[in-house]
């Protein structure tokens, strides 16, 4: 039996990298508590607060609350001053914490973390059996994390930047046009688009149906009824055709059958209508994926994608780093002509295809 030799320096710098997301993994808690009972937004206007008057301003108990600052502190979420021994919340981790429409709000993503922790003994069941695991079975904070946490990148970049990559479709939009957001969930990016385009008819669909009465709600909350609405139904037969737009957000990888999905959005389109695809970035090796955004994408396609998947026919499972290529494939596949990458961001890839 041959021995291998341990690197002392390679065993040490690994352990220090265990620390570290040992306690960000216990961190996820604390960050949705903080969320949850406004210890975040209490701090918001960046006053320092000892615990006691933390507590007061927002009902809770303060040896709790003094517990929960220590921690924040020793990961840099708040400010300690230990002349005064008073906590702040910085501006910068303000706009991260404690304000919901800010383009870089992150609470949700704590949320959907802790909702795979919760789903962990289905999943493991799915590695056993090699069943899938289906969005509608996840514990319901993926519902609300998963919503939470992409609607702050739709906030800061589909309208100002997205739609404007695309060819024609801005001017459609402000003239007047048919939209179908598919997979659309509580109908953050349908709503959104609704706001900025109010000529415009917009029509979200989404196969669980508790995620569409999230998304009617919230469209009668932001005054858009007139113009968005909200239908059950899935990718591969979602009624009506003449769409000026059809739009898919983070979510043609976790479909059984996205070639499917593809000839029936063609099939829906205007001849000179567009499909808007915004997916995970993702480059088209596994080898160049080997990085901190790759590493949040292959987790959460571990847990929740390649599941969802795989409890559909076909059950493609194309995962969250499916890369361009592979997404280019299905929509040929599907029989469109014209594919290409309209933008991007460090967490998004922008494609357009048109028949």
């Amino acid at each position: 039996m041959s021995t291998t030799a341990i690197d002392e320096d390679r065993l040490n710098a690994f352990m220090g990298q265990f620390v570290q997301d040992l306690g960000a993994a216990l961190s996820v808690a604390s960050v949705i508590i903080g969320d949850k009972l406004g210890l975040y937004k209490a701090m918001a206007d960046g006053s320092a607060v000892t615990p006691a008057e933390l507590a007061e301003r927002t009902g809770t108990d303060e040896r709790y609350v003094r517990e929960w600052l220590s921690g924040q502190a020793a990961g840099g979420y708040v400010a300690y001053d230990a002349a005064t021994e008073r906590f702040t919340l910085p501006p910068e981790q303000s706009l991260a914490l404690a304000q919901d429409n800010s383009p870089a709000f992150i609470p949700g993503a704590f949320q959907l973390a802790a909702s795979v922790i919760k789903d962990e003994p289905k999943i493991a069941a799915a590695f056993r059996s090699g069943e899938g695991v289906g969005w509608h079975e996840h514990d319901h904070d993926l519902f609300c994390g998963t919503e939470r946490f992409f609607r702050p990148g739709y906030i800061a970049n589909l309208v100002p930047s997205w739609i404007p990559a695309l060819e024609g479709v801005e001017e459609k939009l402000q003239a007047g046009a048919l939209v179908a957001d598919v997979g659309c969930g509580h109908g953050a990016s349908t709503l959104i688009l609704a706001a900025a385009y109010p000529n415009s008819r917009f029509v979200g669909f989404d196969y669980h149906d508790e995620s569409i009465e999230r998304a009617r709600s919230s469209a009668r909350e932001a005054g858009v009824e007139d113009r968005a609405s909200f239908e059950v139904a899935a990718a591969k037969d979602f009624p009506g055709e003449g769409y000026d737009l059809v739009a898919m957000f983070d979510c043609l990888h976790d479909m059984g059958d996205p070639v499917g999905a593809s000839r029936h959005v063609l099939g829906s389109l205007k001849p000179d209508g567009t499909w808007l695809i915004v997916e995970p970035y993702a480059n088209d090796r596994l080898e160049d994926n080997l990085n901190p955004v790759g590493r949040v994408f292959y987790s959460a396609s571990t847990m929740i994608c390649t599941p969802a998947s795989r409890d559909q026919e076909v059950g493609l499972a194309l995962g969250a780093q499916a890369g361009e290529a592979r997404l280019r494939d299905v929509v040929a596949e599907g029989g469109f002509t014209r594919f290409r990458r309209a933008t991007e961001t460090p967490f998004n890839l922008v494609l357009e295809a048109r028949p």
